[in-house]
């Protein structure tokens, strides 16, 4: 199965870019061979080398492997066809994401190396071409060990036999690979910073040293109307404008409207192309990419999350972001596309992605359809030096990525004290945590940032709890207490029944907006009695509308809260407590999981999410 979308949505090319997904020779190293008996240039062996489809990992059906197997030690390799490029071209070979440790080579010759397992990368492999022919061969090595506790991993298990919360592994490429021939004269990336107070959106365009010289025109448009359009001469290779938006009528016609800010119930976005151009011939371009960028304000105020001076109510699901025949990698764009419409008709207004930097595709959809999204980097289970630097890079990596994409309102950089499982009392781990926080927040100016999401939060935009004692009835001692601890600030600070404190030793609330980010996880299973599409007999049926209703009359009850995260979107491999099966059935009609999800709160002031966007 080709996964034939650009890869990259938010710096588009629609010329001279290939698609490497599809069919590759593979063979797995256990004895680590390969480097010894120079497969690069020698090829893989006969008697190790099998197919599979790329983007999908060895242990995926989708891989056509399928084997749940420990194998730290892979190889891929394929030939390409590339017509010969002009001297002022380079190729360009990119990877959307690798698990974990990448060697890169082409036609035998090394060209780079990468870490980290959810991040992007590339390398100018001009140099390593064959220019007698257009048949080029490309090889990739991946190290992933299985068993090493200082890897973000997230919920991949790295222990046997998986369990618990614990998921299928997935190991080496698992996002697609592309080639782009670019001109030495370039766009490299942009990244748009909305000005609220301003009215304003800047523009940061990074172009290559060989772009000085050259002209560039920028133009914005919103609805098909130019609303800004800019050229200038390069003389540096990076230039920051700043676009008034508002600068002549047009977009002033849709301040009564339904407004030109970004939300869910309107996804507004800005088109944007940048050409780059001779100095000395307009007509001749030396490049053209599009782009994009929602106008919206992310801040807290009173101890309420606001969206573009409004206070907003999070009502999110919990999403992996697993397939049962992709495991991490979706199917198709539309799998994509389904997840976040069948979200929305339930009554979420988003997501917190758990454990998971997911594909930009994934991120495009959100902005396009209007969707919220927390994000996070998988965790790793131990804490050390090298364990915080790969975390750090990762993050790092992680914002360069994704900073422009407007659905994405908060970042959490660690959950329930995995990989940092001493930070009540540690204080080094306490650094470490704060370090997170300062470093996104000195990266992007954009977001909240939250700690240590479900417990021992330290310095903190958002204070996050997770509690799954609700109790099975509302006579249940632990309901009781569920209930009472939802109800005010008092009891959501203390949970008199958590097995860990709100706030690590040392911090103290401070008014942050408090969240319950995980809670339900209520088990079903499919019902022996009932037809193929249907998961409950009337019995269970009425008993787990009655759970998510009771547990959800507590929350919507509450006079501190700010939001939900409920745990889960769908089931995943073990974990049967997802609102839809693993492949995506619902469990009750969406419409009845609606009249739950999309209640308003009680004790919440009246302006909420559904507000019209009259104030832009």
């Amino acid at each position: 199965m080709l996964r034939e979308e650009y890869p990259r949505p938010e710096l588009v090319r629609n010329t001279d870019w290939q698609n490497l997904n599809g069919s590759w020779d593979f063979a797995f190293d256990d004895a680590k061979r390969g480097m010894i008996e120079n497969w690069p240039r020698n090829g893989l062996p006969q008697s190790l080398k099998r197919s599979i489809e790329v983007p999908f990992a060895f242990q995926s059906s989708l891989s056509t492997i399928h084997i749940n197997e420990q194998h730290d030690h892979v190889w891929y390799s394929r030939e390409f066809r590339l017509a010969p490029v002009g001297a002022d071209k380079q190729v360009l070979l990119h990877f959307g994401a690798v698990d974990y440790a990448t060697k890169v080579f082409v036609n035998g010759a090394f060209v780079g190396e990468h870490s980290g397992g959810e991040t992007p990368f590339c390398f100018d492999i001009t140099e390593a071409l064959n220019p007698e022919t257009t048949s080029q061969s490309l090889c990739v090595y991946v190290e992933d060990r299985s068993t090493d506790e200082t890897i973000p991993r997230g919920k991949q298990a790295w222990m046997k036999p998986q369990g618990s919360i614990w998921y299928t592994n997935t190991t080496g490429i698992w996002q697609t690979v592309w080639l782009e021939a670019v001109n030495r004269r370039r766009i490299q990336s942009v990244q748009f910073t909305s000005l609220f107070d301003q009215d304003s959106e800047q523009t940061e365009i990074a172009l290559s040293d060989e772009a000085i010289g050259s002209k560039l025109h920028c133009k914005i448009t919103f609805k098909n109307q130019v609303v800004a359009e800019d050229e200038m001469l390069v003389v540096t290779s990076s230039i920051k404008r700043a676009y008034d938006l508002i600068q002549n009528h047009i977009l002033r016609t849709y301040t009564h409207d339904d407004g030109w800010t970004w939300t869910p119930e309107h996804p507004n976005l800005f088109t944007v192309e940048f050409t780059l151009t001779s100095a000395d011939d307009s007509k001749k371009v030396l490049d053209h990419v599009t782009s994009y960028f929602g106008f919206r304000e992310v801040t807290t105020e009173n101890g309420m999350i606001y969206l573009n001076r409004r206070p907003y109510y999070q009502r999110l699901v919990l999403d992996q972001g697993y397939w049962p025949d992709g495991i991490l990698t979706a199917p198709s764009d539309e799998a994509f596309v389904q997840d976040i419409k069948m979200a929305k008709a339930m009554g979420f207004n988003g997501c917190r992605k758990h454990q998971k930097l997911e594909d930009p595709r994934f991120l495009y959809w959100a902005d396009k359809l209007g969707f919220l999204v927390w994000e996070e980097v998988a965790s790793a289970p131990y804490f050390s030096k090298k364990m915080s630097t790969r975390l750090i890079q990762e993050y790092e990596d992680a914002v360069t990525r994704d900073y422009n994409h407007p659905s994405i309102i908060v970042w959490v950089p660690l959950n329930e004290s995995w990989g940092v499982n001493k930070i009540h009392l540690s204080v080094q781990q306490q650094h470490f945590a704060e370090t997170l926080y300062h470093l996104l927040h000195t990266l992007d100016t954009t977001r909240l940032v939250g700690s240590n999401d479900g417990w021992e939060n330290t310095t903190a935009d958002i204070v996050t709890l997770h509690n799954y004692l609700h109790g099975k009835s509302e006579d249940d001692p632990k309901y009781r207490r569920f209930k009472a601890s939802m109800a005010d600030q008092t009891g959501l600070l203390t949970q008199p029944d958590a097995a860990w404190a709100v706030m690590a030793k040392g911090y103290h609330y401070q008014g942050q907006p408090l969240i319950l980010t995980e809670f339900g996880g209520v088990k079903t299973q499919p019902s022996d009695t009932g037809s193929a599409d249907q998961y409950f007999n009337d019995a269970d049926k009425a008993a787990f509308l009655k759970q998510l209703r009771m547990e959800m009359a507590a929350i919507t009850a509450s006079s501190a809260l700010w939001g939900y995260c409920f745990t889960q979107l769908a089931d995943v491999e073990q974990e049967v407590n997802g609102l839809l099966t693993a492949d995506r059935r619902a469990k009750l009609p969406l419409e009845e999981y609606h009249q739950i999800f999309a209640i308003k709160p009680l004790s919440r002031p009246t302006v909420h999410s559904e507000s019209p966007e009259s104030d832009r």
